[in-house]
Order: C-alpha cells, then sequence, then structure tokens
C-alpha cells in the first residue's frame, strides 16, 4: 500500500463551487467570501451575508489577513464571543477555542484593557494557545503587545488604535504570530440580548439527509442583578423552603457576569467566576455532576489548590436533578450559585447550600448551547 502524504489530509476537497447568492426564508444572501476551509480543513466553505438588517458578523472588516484567511471556526468562534459580550456593560474579553470560551474576563474597579485581556487569556493559559480573541471595546497599543506575545488566530473588535494595528502588523518583531488575523465588527448593541428586544431571525440546523430545523434564537429574560431571585421550593412533604443566605453585592455580580459566558458554553455547561474572570468552564458534559467535577478539576490544577476558590460563584446552565453537583461545588469553596430552578429536587438543592450557608439565586430560565 503506498504511502500517503500527511499534508493532503489537510487540504480542502473540491466539492463543487458555492453559489454566488440565494434565497432563504424570504431574505436574500450574497457570498462575501470563500473560507479558508469549514469544520475540517478537508471540508469546502463559504461564508453568506443577508442584504438587509443591522449586521454585526455579516459586516465584518479584515484589516490584517493571515495565511489563507478565515476558516468556519474562526467565524464561529467570533459568533459565540459577541453572544456573550454584547451581554456585558463594562470593557470585557472572551477568549475562545473551539467555539467554547476558554476564559472571559470583565473591567474591575479602573483596570486597564490589558489586564482584562490578560485575565481571559490565563483563566487557560494553554486553551488559550491558537484562540480567536474578541473585545466589546476598542483595542489599545499595550493590549495589542500583549496578544501578540503568545499565539493567537484571530483578533476581533469594534475598532483598533493606531499604536494597536501598528503592533499586529509588526512581523519582524512577532515573527511567531505574522500570520494573526484582525478583524473589526460593528457595534454589538445591534444585536437583540432579551427576550422583549424581538428578532425575526431564526437558527437554522440542517440534518445530512437536507432536513431541517428551525428555531428562535436565544434571548434572555435576565437584565440585571434585580432579575436573579432568591431560591425558593415547595415539596409536598416537607413544606416551603428558602434560601437562608442572599448574595452579597460582589457576588451578585460575579453571578450575573458567569450567566452570561454560560449562554455560549456547549451544555451541560458549568461557570466558576470570581472578581470578574472565569477561573474554570466545564463543557459538554453528559451530566451535570460530571460538569461541575470537570470545572472543580481544571480549577485545582491550575491553580495548585483550593485556596482560590474560595468565594468564588458558580453558573449552571441547568438545573439540579440531585444535591451531589451542589455539594461538590461547596466542597471546593463556592460560596453563590445561579440555577434556572424548576427541579422536583430544588428542596433538596436549597437545603444542601443552607447547612453551608451558600448564597442560591434562579435565573428562571434555562441557557442549554447544543452547537
Amino acid at each position: 500500500m503506498p504511502e500517503k502524504n500527511l499534508k493532503d489530509m489537510y487540504k480542502t476537497r473540491n466539492l463543487g463551487d458555492f453559489p454566488a447568492s440565494f434565497e432563504l426564508l424570504g431574505r436574500s444572501y450574497v457570498k462575501v467570501e470563500d473560507l479558508r476551509y469549514g469544520t475540517n480543513p478537508h471540508q469546502p466553505a463559504a461564508f453568506y451575508r443577508p442584504t438587509d438588517g443591522k449586521l454585526v458578523l455579516g459586516a465584518h472588516e479584515i484589516l490584517k489577513t493571515g495565511k489563507s484567511g478565515l476558516s468556519q471556526t474562526n467565524i464561529e468562534d467570533m459568533h459565540h464571543a459577541v453572544g456573550i459580550l454584547k451581554y456585558m456593560g463594562r470593557p470585557a474579553c472572551a477568549v475562545m477555542k473551539h467555539c467554547n470560551p476558554s476564559g472571559v474576563a470583565i473591567e474591575v474597579g479602573e483596570m486597564p484593557l490589558v489586564e482584562v485581556y490578560q485575565r481571559a487569556r490565563d483563566a487557560d493559559a494553554q486553551a488559550a494557545f491558537g484562540s480567536v480573541v474578541a473585545f466589546n471595546t476598542p483595542v489599545d497599543g499595550a493590549t495589542a503587545e500583549e496578544i501578540m506575545q503568545t499565539i493567537v488566530e484571530g483578533v476581533a473588535a469594534p475598532g483598533f488604535s493606531e499604536e494597536a494595528l501598528a503592533a499586529f502588523n509588526n512581523a519582524d518583531r512577532f515573527k511567531r504570530n505574522r500570520e494573526i488575523r484582525i478583524v473589526r465588527l460593528p457595534d454589538y448593541k445591534a444585536l437583540p440580548r432579551f427576550i422583549d428586544d424581538g428578532t425575526d431571525v431564526r437558527e437554522l440546523k440542517v440534518f445530512d439527509d437536507g432536513s431541517i430545523v428551525l428555531a428562535a434564537p436565544y434571548l434572555s429574560r435576565v437584565k440585571s442583578t434585580a432579575d436573579l431571585v432568591p431560591a425558593y421550593a415547595e415539596n409536598a412533604k416537607q413544606g416551603r423552603i428558602d434560601i437562608a443566605r442572599k448574595p452579597d453585592a460582589r457576588e451578585l455580580d460575579d453571578l450575573l457576569f458567569a450567566w452570561y459566558v454560560n449562554i455560549h458554553v456547549r451544555s451541560n455547561g458549568v461557570v466558576i467566576a470570581k472578581n470578574g474572570q472565569t477561573l474554570a468552564v466545564g463543557t459538554g458534559e453528559q451530566d451535570r455532576v460530571g460538569a461541575v467535577d470537570q470545572a472543580m478539576i481544571k480549577a485545582e490544577k491550575k491553580y495548585k489548590g483550593r485556596e482560590t476558590m474560595q468565594g468564588a460563584v458558580m453558573s449552571s446552565d441547568g438545573f439540579f436533578p440531585f444535591r451531589d453537583a451542589v455539594r461538590s461545588a461547596t466542597d471546593h469553596g463556592i460560596t453563590a450559585i445561579v440555577q434556572p430552578g424548576g427541579s422536583m429536587n430544588d428542596y433538596d438543592a436549597i437545603d444542601e447550600c443552607n447547612s453551608t450557608h451558600t448564597a442560591m439565586v434562579f435565573s428562571l430560565e434555562r441557557c442549554f448551547s447544543h452547537h
């Protein structure tokens, strides 16, 4: 059997040209560009935008292109990053890898943007290698210099200073990162966020036989910390139980931050956060306690112990069917939890929190993401 050239595995196969335009659900779409490749290198792909509406990703402007331009995954990473950052009311950064956040951070106090980026990157520095980094605010020179210290696939933001663009284009100083892609996006405020914003956009899933599922996109009811409800439950045998301790102001801020991050974490998703920084993200697990344990293991491995976890908060994209996941969280130092509520076993989850003086609030919505 003749030897195969391994490089051929990474060549895009020609499965036919993509059309210049098409009609779908009453809207017209035009091709923006052929992509470097699709989900995998042997899958060709192209990117399209509608000819009407307020565009963000569809109106992206490539200020610096790396080798062969953007891939489908690059654009999907930007999509999920923007889906998180559009909810953030302060300067924030999302570091994305394989369509999940490896780290997210938001401005606390008067910290400069470069520190926000460092905290997002260092939330999981190993996973951040070869990531896509996105901001909800223009990137300055100091932040760009820091980004260029490690390998980054691309950077997306509403703007870039002249100093930032100079750093990104300085191939002589940053040779190993010379293929970095720089993408400017319109203001994310054009995108719908909350359930009363309304949108005519539909999510589309196409199956192998051409069958299609159409769904409304995710919009949140949670506009502020005031929409997070102190946990309570009614039990037929044991009566009513209320959470004994309410979260303090810092915990509430972190709980809201962690909930917004969780919206674009693949379910089952768990986000551990403290002081405006994700400490660990548990993603893609088939069971709730597995997602919690995965996040805890990540955090303990990174921080070499549980001390940093003390006082952290946890967001869960679904309710807790049993008290085991809550116990795992509190055993690791979690002091406040946000979850949808609505489980038959909410009583047990609240009782477990009360036994350790842990705060719990309900979002009254689930944020599963099965991308």
